[in-house]
């Protein structure tokens, strides 16, 4: 498994898991503020991708305490947290996700911590084994990104290109010359912080500018992507034979 490449997957497929796992993906990004996912369903779903070998990226509900804590509870390698709007929120919102004094996630005695109780070395190795990502996706947010990066409480950028192309005034994403420049801002922002950045990549241009920009992981493709470039391929295919 290569941890560098992630899949984007919009629902508790139990296949999908085991197909990207197969194939040598090594992470998924669980949309679960645009996606299929309820409680019940994450609770199953991440050890069961876990226990596969894959690292899970939650992109969770919303920038709140609740959404942030259960996906770790559960088990989730990262929480990706969306709309964050500049670095007062980011230090607000992303403090849920590391225990005090660092920042202000409630302790949980359920799976992390074997359903028992805690030690202080437990904390230190949560703090630094599960990793709080903010989204970029957001004018504020790329505006103040060096800030948004020197906090103790942020292990990492994820951007959110479509978003934070509309929120720059430029419209639908298109994979513009200002889009990249703007890609090009988040990638140098968190090498001279010695942070990772997280880009979805599903197109050859953004694969190839992730890689060239060191990007910590790339998400290569989402589910329904995926799924309609293969109805799609085999109808075409079908269409040359009867054509």
């Amino acid at each position: 498994m290569q941890r560098r490449y992630a899949a984007w997957l919009s629902g508790p497929s139990f296949a999908a898991g085991e197909i990207v796992a197969d194939l040598g993906y090594g992470a998924v990004v669980l949309d679960i503020e645009h996606g299929s996912f309820d409680l019940a369903d994450l609770e199953r779903f991440i050890p069961f991708l876990r226990g596969l070998g894959l690292e899970v990226l939650a992109k969770v509900l919303g920038p709140e305490r609740g959404p942030i804590q259960q996906a770790l509870d559960f088990g989730a390698t990262a929480v990706v947290v969306p709309h964050i709007e500049g670095a007062a929120h980011a230090a607000a919102v992303c403090a849920f996700g590391k225990f005090p004094p660092r920042g202000d996630r409630s302790f949980a005695g359920g799976r992390t911590a074997r359903y028992g109780g805690f030690d202080d070395e437990w904390i230190v190795r949560q703090d630094r084994e599960t990793r709080v990502y903010p989204m970029i996706e957001d004018a504020g947010a790329i505006e103040e990104i060096d800030a948004i990066l020197a906090l103790d409480t942020v292990d990492g950028v994820f951007v959110g290109p479509s978003d934070l192309s509309i929120r720059r005034g430029r419209g639908a994403y298109s994979r513009s010359e200002g889009d990249f420049a703007d890609l090009k801002i988040v990638a140098d922002a968190a090498r001279a912080a010695g942070k990772p950045w997280v880009l979805p990549a599903w197109s050859p241009e953004e694969k190839a500018f992730a890689l060239e920009n060191g990007a910590d992981q790339l998400v290569l493709t989402m589910e329904h992507g995926a799924i309609m470039a293969g109805f799609k391929a085999a109808l075409d295919q079908t269409h040359e034979l009867t054509h």
